[in-house]
């Protein structure tokens, strides 16, 4: 590890981001047209994707800097592309659902970008004062964006709810990060890391630790901390939805892992057990609770619930091989999420979208393509060879056989066969139900070329693992010094 720099360089990427949302927010405010909004969308998605390369600048190498609040690492980088990735096809398939829903203001790109600037520095935070600016600067932006259909009720809720949740949530962060810094003198990562190392905890200091765990838990939509994901992918707009299920997930999943393994990794015989509980808890409500849905929405609040507790199980793991299959585990989810919010954005009659599931009956019969398409995502989703979402959990379920936590990989099987039920009734319904009538015609090319990739990436995985398996072996690396 390098000594702390002053240097603002490695703080480039979030800073680049900043600038090009006031730099479009200003350009939207003084621009007149129909095409605002998709020409600031465009430009949104530039300044991602210049800002993914920024980030990947940096290289693997592990760089403290901003006086220790800020670290560069292969693990930041992985997470931080993965989450820019997100952001960008959440603006692309916002556009035209922007568009016919008579919402196509160029505020919304804008605030996707502020959110994702909010998200990197979750990501490459060393401080839980770093920690906690990140996450505000993300939420406050997000609040927004689940209430951007401000004439529909449901929207408003959405916003709502999550507002009232999340400040709930980042209460109980910020409380237990003040009993951090009680009991162990500090917020900065490396020094607890080395505090915890040299001596024994205090009963004040787990306490503190837990109650960061919660706040981070109900981020990560994990169980008993979910209570707001249905409503509010159910009552936010689509786009919305396949954003919040994207980029803020990945997010402060990485967080998660970055604050236990690194910072409080010496304790992990303490937080191992709380861990294990919620991964356990949200693998079985998501297996569960999704089977009885009608919305497609809700299933796939149910679905990401039951997914971060399949990723939890590398965390709670606590090993380079846990990390690794958590990263890997995260890129295909990515990707299965946009594939199938693509496929969900295409769901319309007489103009109008439709979100129940018995809406797909027939749909390989009047659009086989489409149905092909949402057909991979769900069976990657199940876990069926030799889709890429087979290898998701076989990476976190070896990862847990090696740390010994058979029974946790035994229960990730049992549950992954039960949700299974699920995802195949939906390709049940699309193939074997009588249609109820065709989609409309003409999804847009950048839809289509959403779900195209999304699908070549699932499908494709089994013979090109090496980019991702590789790059997450390199990251996990990085929070392992030792």
């Amino acid at each position: 590890m390098n000594d702390a720099l002053p240097s603002f360089v490695p703080a480039l990427p979030e800073m680049f981001l900043a600038a090009s949302a006031m730099v479009l927010l200003v350009l939207g405010a003084f621009q007149r047209g129909p095409h605002v909004a998709r020409e600031i969308g465009w430009l949104g998605v530039v300044a991602l994707a210049v800002t993914a390369a920024l980030v990947m600048s940096f290289g693997y190498e592990r760089k403290v800097s901003l006086y220790g609040m800020m670290v560069t690492d292969g693990f930041g980088m992985f997470m931080s592309v993965l989450t820019l990735i997100g952001a960008g096809f959440a603006i692309v398939m916002a556009m035209r659902f922007n568009e016919r829903e008579g919402v196509a203001r160029f505020e919304y790109p804008v605030l996707v970008l502020l959110s994702t600037t909010g998200m990197l520095m979750m990501i490459t935070a060393n401080d839980l004062i770093s920690l906690y600016v990140g996450l505000e600067l993300q939420n406050l932006a997000l609040y927004v964006i689940a209430s951007f259909q401000r004439d529909q009720t449901r929207s408003s809720e959405a916003g709502l709810k999550y507002f009232v949740l999340g400040a709930l949530s980042s209460g109980m962060l910020l409380y237990g990060a003040s009993m951090v810094y009680g009991f162990a003198g500090s917020t900065n990562f490396d020094t607890l890391a080395h505090t915890l190392e040299a001596s024994n905890a205090s009963i004040g200091l787990i306490i503190g630790i837990v109650f960061v765990a919660v706040g981070l838990a109900f981020k990560v939509s994990a169980v008993p901390f979910h209570m707001w994901t249905p409503d509010v992918y159910e009552g936010a707009p689509t786009p919305a939805t396949a954003f919040f299920s994207i980029a803020p997930k990945t997010a402060a999943l990485a967080l998660f892992v970055r604050v236990m393994i690194y910072a409080f990794g010496e304790l992990v015989d303490q937080w191992q057990q709380i861990i294990m509980a919620i991964s356990v808890a949200s693998m079985i409500l998501g297996a569960l609770a999704a089977i009885n849905q009608r919305n497609i929405k809700r299933l796939m609040a149910y679905s990401s619930i039951g997914h971060v507790g399949y990723a939890l199980i590398g965390l709670a793991a606590g090993t380079p091989a846990g990390v690794r299959g958590i990263l890997v585990y995260m890129a295909i989810y990515v990707f299965m999420n946009i594939g199938t919010f693509g496929v969900i954005l295409c769901m319309r009659r007489e103009g109008r979208l439709v979100e129940g599931i018995e809406d797909l009956a027939g749909l390989a019969r009047t659009q086989p393509m489409l149905a092909a398409a949402l057909a991979i995502f769900m069976f990657s989703m199940a876990g069926i060879p030799p889709l890429a979402g087979f290898f998701a959990k076989f990476y976190i379920f070896m990862a847990a056989i090696d740390a010994r936590l058979f029974w946790l990989a035994v229960l990730g099987v049992v549950t992954s066969v039960v949700g299974a039920y699920y995802y195949v009734r939906i390709v049940k319904i699309m193939y074997f139900d009588e249609p109820k009538g065709a989609f409309d015609p003409g999804i847009g090319r950048e839809m289509q070329a959403v779900v195209l990739i999304s699908a070549m990436v699932i499908l494709f995985f089994i013979v090109f693992p090496s980019p991702i398996v590789g790059a997450a072996e390199l990251a996990s690396a990085t929070l392992f010094p030792g």
